[in-house]
């Protein structure tokens, strides 16, 4: 998730030629602190690279109105203030979809970091696909409480496969990595990897990676804020845009050729509108 993000950081400086700098925050009382602090210092394009971030961007953009601040989540927008949002429910269902076809035992699992509505929301789609290939599917759903603790991770990720999930769908970051080491270490189980591909981070056990291309998204917005056409809206990357994508692993052959049909089917309704992904109810 932040690799991803710091990517989409050096491609707006090599595309357009733009200043960056980086910060790492490591407690909430630091979002306003630092979008202050850019927001000071002139910075056209300030992005919190989270859900968690919008509610400092309220706060502080009315007080930096040439800064553009962006969050990736969330749904406040203000003048100034925009978030992206990356339908990443959409090729979790696909994956929901791959992970049914290729269990055996008709439970599989999802991990998380923290709750937040994005995972949430992704994990509800992952399910739905599941149940659409095998209504009897059990899924399994674990939160570590951080997305850093890999050691964790790895014990979420283990106490799923004693309930007999075999095919375990992480959105955890680094604690994620945990559950790539539960799952190497098992047999007869395979991981989904989250928001980069991870495919080739144990390629014997991946099954595919839901993808978020954010490179791809931060530059699409800093042009439009270089350009001088922003305007502020939700700034929806879905399957349409191809910034959110099922990406299976080319390296293993588990998933049938009908089912890799299926899927393709399945993603152009999406992106043409036709078909709308399960999403669970607003609490």
């Amino acid at each position: 998730w932040n690799s991803s993000a710091y990517q989409g950081l050096l491609r707006i400086r090599d595309s357009l030629g733009a200043e960056i700098s980086h910060i790492q925050t490591r407690t909430p009382a630091e979002f306003d602190e630092n979008f202050r602090q850019y927001g000071a210092k002139g910075f056209s394009l300030v992005i919190g690279h989270g859900f968690e971030f919008q509610d400092a961007a309220q706060r502080v953009g009315p007080e930096y109105p040439k800064t553009v601040y962006a969050t990736t989540g969330g749904s406040g927008v203000g003048p100034n203030i925009v978030p992206m949002s990356f339908a990443f429910d959409e090729p979790s269902y696909l994956a929901g979809i791959a992970a049914a076809t290729v269990s055996k035992s008709g439970v599989l699992g999802t991990i998380g970091g923290t709750e937040l509505p994005p995972v949430r929301a992704s994990f509800f789609a992952f399910a739905a696909g599941a149940k659409s290939v095998n209504a009897r599917a059990t899924v399994l759903s674990a939160y570590i409480g951080n997305w850093e603790d890999a050691g964790a991770g790895k014990e979420q990720a283990l106490a799923q496969i004693a309930r007999g999930a075999d095919v375990i769908f992480q959105n955890a970051d680094a604690a994620g990595l945990g559950v790539f080491q539960a799952v190497r270490e098992a047999k007869g189980v395979w991981v989904i990897g989250a928001n980069a591909d991870q495919n080739a981070l144990a390629p014997d056990v991946t099954l595919g990676s839901v993808v978020i291309d954010l490179p791809h998204a931060f530059l699409l917005l800093a042009r439009e804020v270089r350009d001088g056409v922003f305007t502020p809206r939700v700034h929806l990357f879905d399957t349409a845009t191809d910034v959110v994508r099922w990406t299976p692993n080319p390296a293993v052959t588990a998933i049938p050729a009908a089912t890799t049909v299926r899927i393709d089917s399945i993603r152009v309704r999406i992106a043409t509108g036709e078909f709308r992904v399960p999403a669970p109810a607003t609490p």
